[in-house]
């Protein structure tokens, strides 16, 4: 069998419905559609220098690779690639002729350190060592069954504060913009990022297949939001947290929880059936959170990093 690496074809649907059905495959914990895929193909940031890469043999895709600079780190030089391939068509070679094309790249784009998630299980551990990467910080997969869950009661919202939904803001979604610029800044991580370009966050963000504004909830106290859950949904009745934060001003009065329960029930409510969410492993206090919810842990997944001319 010969393995062929080349890059996606924007303009065909069957890659994108391609790419995410090999996401699904080696990351059942992440929601992953065609649409979703084509999405971010065509809103890539161009100081991103993104290039989304298959892996086929015999015409079957068999493995992908997401490839492009931190554009949003104010360090330069940092890339991002992350590989995967089927797990019933590991070991032909796809995922190191996927990871030495996306490493060619990313040199020749200024990329100075490369960064890469890799699931903790011995032979994905094993692939990133022989390639020269090193494991950093960790991070969890959690699962939450919500036919079954017993979800905390609905609260009230503490004096002053109300709940809100983001499809309350779709006349004018700047207020979540820069809740979410405010929490991403301090958000743990091997990279800093900072969210500074409005236009780029509406197409990428608030305008994503994934993103449910109705599910979305969001705290506001004194006219502007606090805290908010963002919902993502994938019309199969999966559910992902796409991130909850609070501005640091209002920290420590639970709305952290207020939001994520309003936004599980409501998610529920609408027929979802099993919920998502990732935590650093040492955000001790999100992770209090989720297990409060009922959240248990699935899989984890280490953070590796290679400096690129050391090996």
């Amino acid at each position: 069998m010969t393995v062929i690496v080349r890059d996606v074809r924007p303009s065909v649907p069957e890659d994108a419905e391609a790419f995410a059905r090999v996401r699904r495959a080696a990351l059942p914990f992440l929601l992953a559609t065609g649409r979703q895929v084509a999405h971010d193909w065509a809103h890539a940031h161009p100081d991103a220098h993104a290039r989304p890469l298959i892996a086929e043999v015999d015409g079957q895709v068999v493995g992908t690779a997401q490839v492009s600079l931190a554009h949003e780190s104010p360090e330069p030089g940092v890339g991002d690639v992350n590989v995967y391939v089927h797990p019933e068509h590991r070991r032909l070679g796809a995922g190191t002729l996927l990871l030495r094309a996306a490493e060619e790249h990313l040199a020749r784009a200024g990329a100075t350190t490369l960064y890469s998630w890799v699931l903790d299980e011995p032979v994905n551990r094993a692939f990133a060592e022989r390639h020269g990467y090193a494991g950093s910080r960790s991070a969890f997969f959690l699962r939450l069954n919500l036919t079954t869950a017993e979800l905390p009661p609905l609260q009230e919202a503490p004096p002053g504060v109300e709940l809100r939904t983001a499809a309350d803001y779709a006349a004018d979604p700047r207020p979540l913009f820069e809740l979410d610029a405010l929490t991403t800044a301090d958000e743990p991580g091997d990279v800093p990022a900072e969210l500074d370009d409005y236009a780029h966050w509406l197409a990428t963000t608030w305008e994503h297949p994934l993103q449910n504004h109705a599910l979305t909830t969001v705290a506001v106290a004194d006219g502007r939001p606090v805290a908010f859950s963002a919902a993502l949904t994938d019309g199969t009745g999966r559910y992902g947290s796409g991130m909850t934060g609070t501005a640091p001003d209002h920290r420590g009065r639970g709305l952290a929880k207020l939001v994520k329960n309003a936004a599980l029930h409501r998610a529920r409510a609408a027929g979802c059936t099993e919920a998502f969410t990732g935590n650093d492993t040492g955000n001790a206090p999100m992770l209090a959170v989720n297990r409060w919810f009922g959240y248990e842990i699935c899989a984890k997944e280490t953070r590796h990093v290679r400096r690129l001319g050391r090996g």
